[in-house]
């Protein structure tokens, strides 16, 4: 039900810090690992490659996102991630940061990064192909036609599910039926949104993660860079019970007025968060 966020692992000074959050979170039955080719400078993949050796990597669910839009970026970046990652096979990989229209077209244009996913997953090095994005529900309901459209359809979608998001653009009200109704992976993220929910000061760390967890979602990845924080999530997930429908209103009615316009959903709103914008090269590069 909890995945644990790449970006997030990368973070610690030490590599052996690191290296501890993705044992412990596995020998916890936290086994959906989240991670990106960008994240870190490749740091968070070379990190938790060193973690899944011992027999780890056979306990986990190995996910990384690559940035190419190319057929041939999106043939490098997997290939240089399996090296990292110290494993053979990804179990999937998905197209990071589809937030705006035209990735989509070049995603699927002649030459482009979905031929290069189609013709890894042929070749046995991942095994599910999506995609992610933070910026707009329509431009993943773009992305889902446009598969729609072709005869293909994607293993799973990545999203910020939160309590925050039903007010604004909110992922869950548009995207989150469409995937039901497709069978189509749900991986809810941001569900803290790297703690910027907090500084409403209307919801707390423990509120955020329940809500997450209550949604239809095959899991919900959060970020973990310490300890304490990786035992609070811990924590939340063993004791999850549902929402009440009234624990649930009272939650969204306390966070409408914060949510509003998205202000404490940044990753929405502004560029900060969009690694391809401050970094374009990523778009067609096969180095960072």
């Amino acid at each position: 039900m909890l995945g644990l966020g790449g970006h997030h692992i990368g973070r610690p000074r030490d590599k052996q810090d690191g290296v501890r959050l993705v044992r412990m979170a596995i020998d916890h039955g936290m086994d959906f690992l989240d991670n990106c080719w960008d994240y870190n400078d490749g740091r968070s993949e070379l990190w938790m490659g060193e973690a899944l050796r011992d027999g780890y990597r056979a306990r986990a669910f190995l996910m990384t996102k690559i940035d190419g839009r190319t057929e041939a970026a999106a043939t490098a970046q997997p290939e240089q991630s399996l090296e990292r990652l110290q494993t053979d096979v990804i179990d999937l990989v998905q197209l990071h940061e589809v937030i705006r229209l035209d990735d989509v077209s070049r995603a699927f244009a002649p030459g482009g990064a979905i031929e290069g996913l189609v013709r890894a997953r042929q070749h046995g090095k991942l095994r599910f192909i999506g995609f992610t994005g933070h910026k707009d529900p329509a431009i993943h309901l773009a992305m889902l036609e446009a598969g729609f459209a072709r005869g293909f359809s994607f293993d799973a979608v990545q999203m910020p599910l939160n309590v925050m998001d039903a007010h604004f653009r909110s992922f869950e009200r548009e995207v989150l039926p469409v995937l039901l109704a497709h069978d189509i992976g749900v991986l809810g993220m941001k569900p803290i949104g790297d703690g910027l929910l907090l500084e409403s000061g209307v919801v707390t760390a423990r509120e955020c993660l329940r809500y997450a967890l209550d949604l239809p979602a095959s899991v919900v990845i959060t970020g973990c860079e310490s300890v304490g924080v990786l035992e609070q999530a811990l924590d939340v997930g063993m004791r999850f019970t549902p929402l009440g429908p009234d624990e649930r209103q009272a939650l969204l009615a306390r966070t409408a007025e914060a949510a509003a316009g998205g202000r404490f959903e940044r990753f929405k709103t502004s560029s900060d968060f969009d690694g391809t914008a401050q970094f374009p090269r990523w778009l067609e590069s096969a180095t960072i």
